[in-house]
């Protein structure tokens, strides 16, 4: 008997998300996969860095992620960079492509991962960020850090 995967264990993140969106919602959704797909993933590859989700015919569908060809793969081969669907109930499908026609906000993914065995893809309602709300944002995480810096400095009695 085999042993049943448990837990989470991450694939791939998409870093550069947190800076160049402002995330608003998170939804967790499952991916339909081919056998190759999920032998690479299971590999530890994938790259989230050009990925979107968009709604299209009452279905969500994710492109733009890219899930290197196995290496161990025949012609059954799967192809690296198309469109897979992913699995959402419907309620929330109908509530996602309301906000993305709001305008301005779009669905990205954010952390791909094996979840008790199962793929799983995190995907966000996110804002795009202008440049200077990018800087401020920067600014910010480098102030704080040296503010925590200072602090440990000065708890562990350490002087200039």
């Amino acid at each position: 008997m085999m042993v049943k995967e448990v837990g989470r264990k991450l694939i791939a993140q998409n870093k550069k998300a947190r800076h160049d969106y402002s995330i608003e919602d998170v939804y967790e959704c499952g991916i339909v996969l081919t056998g190759t797909e999920v032998k690479s993933l299971r590999a530890g590859r994938a790259s989230l860095i050009d990925g979107y989700a968009h709604v299209q015919g009452g279905e969500l569908w994710l492109a733009g992620v890219h899930i290197p060809e196995y290496t161990e793969g025949t012609w059954t081969n799967h192809v690296p960079r198309r469109e897979r669907k992913l699995l959402v109930h419907s309620s929330e499908i109908k509530k996602l492509h309301l906000k993305i026609k709001e305008g301005g906000l779009t669905l990205i993914p954010l952390q791909l991962y094996f979840k008790d065995g199962k793929a799983k893809i995190e995907i966000a309602v996110a804002r795009g960020k202008k440049t200077h709300d990018k800087r401020a944002a920067l600014m910010e995480r480098q102030s704080t850090r040296e503010v925590d810096r200072e602090v440990s400095r000065r708890s562990s009695g350490k002087t200039r």
